[in-house]
């Protein structure tokens, strides 16, 4: 009923339910360009931001079992030399994009995130502490909770203060406490030079040949806590799913997530900010709480309507258009409802 919504070049997947009932199932393009292997609804995409939704829920986990509190502060927590970054910085400052602390890539300066790998190899990139050397000794850009604005450092620092509280990997903590209690066996951090079955590859596009290169020496060779989780798009049903029913964080808790805890609506598609979440703003009805991840070759966004319980989720592994693909599952399905 639904599949003429979908820009039929679109490569990746694209995935709709409402309640149980799966309105959109979409599947495009190829995992493995070269061998012309297709993307499958079993295929794991890089999801590059998206995941910091993750480690938020893993935060207000810790929170809630009162090993963490929101005024916690970095100085209190991490036994690292902060260098210029104001030891105060509180973890809800963190979680909202408050922080002002110096972000390794600062989206309002720079344009691409290849960028960051000129001087310094991706490949080092394999725990949350590697990135260091590329903000520890950079001042705070502004004081601490002045204004929002988005910050890659931030859930950097999260993910090392899930670590320095748990005594575990950030990513071994949400495999147990968030991707294994959701049944996301799909879900997990891999590292590009080891990855287990049914992983895409992603492709950037190349003007000069008119060709394709993978971006395997364009972003960091395993997520952190900043983001490169690698997801299925039924794995994303069933992390809302978990989320939404409770089991993940209490009632409170999720009412806290998903309100507006930073930025101004100025922009109406963008939003507020909660936890980890943006919120999409409409004009009647309740927020939409999505999150999304853009990296080379990487485009992602997810979303729930609880206006009418839609879930969507949309990736593509050549970079292509979630954003508008959402606009129009958004506009289709309103005027349906």
């Amino acid at each position: 009923m639904y599949q003429n919504l979908v820009n039929h070049d679109f490569r990746g997947n694209i995935y709709v339910i409402q309640e149980d009932d799966v309105l959109l199932e979409y599947v495009g393009g190829f995992a493995d360009l070269a061998n012309e292997i297709p993307n499958s609804l079993e295929t794991k995409f890089a999801s590059a931001s998206a995941g910091k939704v993750f480690v938020a829920v893993g935060i207000l986990q810790l929170i809630e079992k009162g090993m963490l509190h929101f005024h916690d502060t970095l100085g209190k927590i991490l036994d690292i030399d902060l260098h210029q970054i104001d030891a105060n910085v509180t973890v809800e400052q963190l979680l909202n994009h408050t922080s002002g602390v110096p972000d390794y890539f600062d989206e309002s300066v720079m344009d691409e995130y290849e960028e960051l790998w000129i001087d310094y190899p991706n490949y080092k990139i394999r725990h949350n502490s590697d990135l260091l050397p590329l903000f520890i000794d950079k001042p705070m850009m502004y004081p601490k909770g002045e204004r929002f604005q988005y910050n890659n450092t931030g859930y950097v620092l999260l993910a090392m203060i899930i670590e320095k509280v748990t005594g575990m990997e950030f990513d071994q903590y949400l495999k147990q406490n968030v991707f294994d209690v959701c049944g996301m066996q799909s879900t997990g951090y891999y590292e590009l030079d080891k990855l287990p079955a049914k992983c895409s590859d992603n492709y950037i596009y190349c003007p000069e040949t008119g060709g394709y290169r993978t971006n395997i020496f364009s972003v960091d060779v395993k997520g952190t806590g900043a983001g490169g989780a690698f997801i299925t798009v039924k794995d994303i049903v069933r992390f809302w799913k978990g989320l939404l029913s409770h089991q993940l964080i209490s009632e409170e808790m999720l009412t806290r997530m998903f309100s507006r805890q930073s930025g101004d609506g100025r922009d109406t598609e963008e939003g507020y900010y909660g936890f980890g979440v943006w919120l999409f703003t409409e004009t009647e009805g309740k927020d939409h709480p999505y999150f999304q991840g853009c990296d080379p070759g990487v485009s992602f966004i997810s979303e729930y309507n609880p206006n009418d319980g839609l879930i969507s989720v949309m990736v593509s592994n050549f970079g292509d258009n979630v954003w508008e693909e959402m606009r129009n599952i958004r506009s289709n399905f309103k005027k349906d409802s």
